[in-house]
């Protein structure tokens, strides 16, 4: 569902670039119709796939709680109820999809959209990373801290990049020099969650011992934050002229944040496990009972 979610967000992008957002002009509906087969062309089909696949995420949804509270007895307590929470913001995320319509595209609706969408990507992956098997190594000192202060960066990051994008303010900007504020605040808020991933996956090349799997996650994030800054450069130096790269743009930056995710959930499964560990390994034998032969 995560990988679903990604793949509806990088689609959603599509959709803008190709300024098909109102080609179904209602809602839930398109033309009146599951399926308009008269009105069919390339824009419409980004529409209407893009409210397929979104639909098709809230059924799984449904089913994901549905099976959550039957196995509950199975599972940590927690899950059914995250689990019930995410399909709210699902819910909530759909309506906003309908007032993106109705509202005809309003700049603040499309950001928010994007906003809950980045929030539901998240939520998938804290769940899904909390349920995997992991054995950590209880090195992880402050990493934690510092890849969940990366990934809040990040996130609100690629909000500001949503609001450049759903203003239009990058065109207007190259046009005749207007909303250009708005453009510059978004390239001076690249530095801080810049400086945050390179300090994370510095501290983590850095620590000893650190578990293979936080360390292969620290390279991918410096692998795409690389790949992101690339993409941006490229596609304001080609003028947004690009589709291609305008997408890869969004697609990046939502997998650089999920991958920041990811590395704060195992971080901190690891420390906790650092805790519970060493409290057990310093128990007085006094209290366990004598270790040599009767």
């Amino acid at each position: 569902m995560a990988l679903l979610t990604l793949f509806l967000m990088a689609l959603g992008s599509a959709t803008r670039v190709m300024n098909a957002g109102l080609s179904c002009p209602d809602w839930p509906l398109c033309y009146g119709e599951l399926i308009p087969k008269e009105q069919m062309n390339l824009q419409v089909f980004l529409e209407w796939f893009h409210r397929l696949i979104a639909s098709s995420l809230g059924l799984l949804m449904m089913v994901l709680v549905g099976a959550t509270w039957r196995w509950k007895s199975q599972l940590p307590k927690w899950v059914p109820i995250v689990t019930t929470l995410c399909l709210g913001l699902i819910i909530f995320q759909g309506v906003l999809g309908g007032l993106t319509v109705t509202q005809l595209l309003r700049f603040d609706i499309v950001t928010a959209h994007l906003a809950t969408g980045l929030l539901f990507f998240s939520s998938m992956l804290v769940l899904g990373s909390s349920l995997m098997p992991y054995q950590g190594t209880g090195v992880v000192a402050r990493l934690p801290w510092l890849s969940t202060l990366a990934g809040v960066l990040i996130y609100f990051q690629s909000i500001l990049g949503g609001l450049v994008a759903s203003r239009w303010a990058a065109h207007q900007c190259l046009a005749g020099a207007q909303l250009c504020r708005i453009m510059y605040n978004h390239f001076v808020g690249v530095v801080p969650p810049t400086l945050a991933v390179l300090a994370l996956v510095f501290l983590a090349w850095r620590t000893p011992a650190l578990h293979p799997r936080l360390r292969g996650l620290g390279k991918l994030a410096l692998g795409l934050l690389s790949l992101q800054i690339l993409v941006g450069i490229s596609t304001l130096r080609l003028h947004l002229q690009v589709v291609g790269l305008t997408v890869a743009h969004q697609a990046i930056g939502a997998s650089l944040l999920g991958t920041l995710v990811i590395f704060s959930v195992i971080a901190i499964r690891d420390r906790h496990q650092a805790e519970y560990v060493q409290p057990l390994q310093t128990v007085p034998l006094a209290m366990t009972g004598s270790l040599e032969p009767s």
